[in-house]
């Protein structure tokens, strides 16, 4: 069988689905992807030495103006073809999308259930408390960063995981739950590279599911995927959807 109509067949006759994305599908939407989201200015920064708690130590400043130029980036791009298609997935079966993504382009589409792994970029947090610092608050206290109005010691920071901190336990815990429960995974635009969700996939195939990968390169998880389709999600995705209509 085709893959395309492959996969719109077991999308149609599943009765929960778990959907994993990452930061291929925001490519596509003219987002960069972390590692090559260095241009100009900050070409001479590797992208560990401004998302770390350390750097943030280290340089406050300096971090607080990476993230609002990446901001700016995110603030200008659109969700596309994919995360439409998504949507539309999630109308005619239940659905769960994790995302690696802190763009909240899954959000701006529509989809309802999105479990943010990594936060998002649009979010501000204390330092010290993690708790959420609101945006009217931020515009009366300018700085780079401002003091956090949670704590004395904390600065406001950008509302995403940043390389050796833990991931938030009770998106984590959805998420491995909602493997746990779903009979088709469809892995989306992921390297693969980045643990624990990347490790979702397997969790939902040792329960029983059915495991589809968009991806036009391949990754560590292709060898072990039941369908593999080496497309953009953007081809890929409205594809299926027509597919899905033929068997209506």
């Amino acid at each position: 069988m085709n893959p395309i109509r492959e996969l719109a067949a077991r999308l149609r006759q599943a009765r929960q689905v778990l959907v994993l994305t990452g930061a291929g599908i925001s490519a596509e939407s003219g987002i960069a992807t972390f590692r090559d989201a260095q241009s100009g200015l900050w070409s001479r920064f590797r992208p560990e030495d401004l998302a770390t708690p350390e750097a943030f130590r280290r340089d406050p400043a300096l971090v607080w103006r990476w993230y609002a130029w990446r901001r700016e980036q995110v603030a200008q791009a659109q969700p596309n073809a994919a995360h439409r298609a998504l949507v539309d997935i999630a109308q005619r079966v239940p659905t769960t999308l994790v995302t690696q993504n802190v763009d909240d382009l899954h959000q701006r589409a529509g989809s309802p259930d999105v479990i943010a792994l990594h936060g998002s970029i649009a979010r501000t947090i204390c330092s010290v408390t993690k708790l959420n610092i609101d945006a009217d608050w931020l515009a009366a206290h300018p700085g780079e960063p401002p003091r956090s109005p949670h704590h004395a010691d904390g600065l406001a920071r950008p509302g995403v995981v940043w390389f050796g901190e833990n991931l938030p336990p009770d998106a984590l815990d959805r998420a491995e739950a909602a493997a746990r429960a779903c009979d088709v995974v469809l892995a989306i635009g992921t390297s693969a590279l980045v643990y624990p969700a990347a490790g979702l996939p397997g969790t939902a195939q040792r329960n029983g599911a059915w495991f589809a990968e968009i991806n036009p390169q391949a990754t560590p998880l292709t060898p072990t995927a039941d369908l593999a389709v080496a497309q953009a999600a953007g081809t890929a995705m409205p594809a299926v959807l027509a597919a899905w209509e033929e068997y209506a």
